[in-house]
């Protein structure tokens, strides 16, 4: 009889993760910094929320 797979070992699909992440949002940040000789040049902050757009609709229940 075989037995089930762990789940942190079970092969998910590209689609079905895109699926997950895009149904419920996620949120990406991130810094850059560009500096020559320890003097900070260019400071860059990026933040953006991936999300579907039915996820961002009210419901009207």
């Amino acid at each position: 009889m075989t037995q089930p797979m762990p789940v942190a070992e079970r092969p998910v699909a590209l689609v079905d993760l895109l699926d997950r992440v895009l149904a419920g949002g996620v949120v990406v940040s991130g810094e850059l910094t560009l500096s020559i000789a320890d003097v900070d040049l260019v400071h860059i902050s990026l933040r953006t929320l991936l999300t579907s757009i039915t996820a961002l609709q009210p419901n009207d229940d």
